[in-house]
């Protein structure tokens, strides 16, 4: 029996509603912007996790967040046929191949790195309308799809998102962005379609694998389901330049909190 398993066994009342909330947070979070493992993540680590069990556990139990938020923006991912079934496989590849890589290689170099992952990230979020503007995009003539951009920018962002995953819908949102001629909230849909992919697929790895902490992942479903759709919601509320603000903002928190 592993560490992850023994430390289930004795969770209390307080650490299970302390993990349904860390759930209901994350959900939230990854429903708007991205950024929910910085909330369910450290949750699990402070009840006693060891690092890896924590890690896989809240893959597989902030899952159903995804399923939620993607409920949320039905409209937004209707009409978006073509770009799901050509992303679909370079999301489930790139997030098959950062499961792999989590289980067989040592983390330290990967985490490094992630923190200037997001960064990078969120400023070119944030610089996304000036730098569409200066590819040739404007009211009346729109940016091009690119698609060099959109596959080779999404397997990157899926390897990371099966991998670690903090920041993973900044990552999207960004490169979705300048790949793409869309609305936030359309692209915010297609974000939350392939989040819920990547982090499906290395899900699945995990299983395979074991280890699980089943009652902590039980508990953050629970949560994050809610809290998924309730994400989607608020994200479709806020005007598009606050929507992007928030994003921003997630990103540069989520920078802090890796460097800590």
């Amino acid at each position: 029996m592993t560490a992850g398993m023994v430390a289930t066994a004795s969770l209390g009342t307080t650490h299970a509603v302390l993990l349904v909330l860390a759930g209901v947070g994350a959900g939230i979070f990854n429903g708007v912007a991205g950024g929910g493992s910085l909330i369910s993540f450290p949750a699990l680590l402070a009840l006693g996790y060891p690092a890896l069990t924590a890690n896989i556990s809240n893959t597989i139990g902030i899952w159903p967040g995804y399923a939620g938020s993607a409920t949320g923006f039905r409209r937004e991912i209707g009409g978006q046929r073509e770009h799901l079934v050509q992303l679909t496989p370079v999301a489930l590849l790139g997030g098959i191949a950062g499961a792999i890589l989590l289980l067989t290689t040592s983390s330290a170099a990967f985490r490094t790195l992630a923190p200037w992952l997001v960064l990078g990230a969120s400023i070119l979020f944030a610089a996304q309308p000036l730098l569409r503007r200066a590819l040739g995009g404007s009211a009346h003539h729109p940016p091009k799809v690119r698609p060099v951009l959109l596959a080779g920018g999404t397997f990157a962002a899926s390897v990371y998102g099966g991998y670690f995953g903090a920041g993973l819908g900044v990552m999207l949102l960004a490169i979705l962005g300048l790949a793409l001629p869309d609305s936030i909230a359309r692209t915010s849909g297609l974000r939350t379609v392939l989040s819920m992919l990547v982090n499906g697929v290395a899900a699945a790895v995990f299983l395979i694998h074991r280890g699980l902490a089943w009652e902590a992942v039980g508990l953050l479903a629970i949560g994050s389901l809610a809290g998924g759709w309730v994400g989607a919601k608020v994200a479709l509320s806020i005007p598009a330049a606050g929507l992007r603000a928030v994003v921003v903002i997630v990103g540069l928190v989520t920078v802090v909190k890796l460097l800590v």
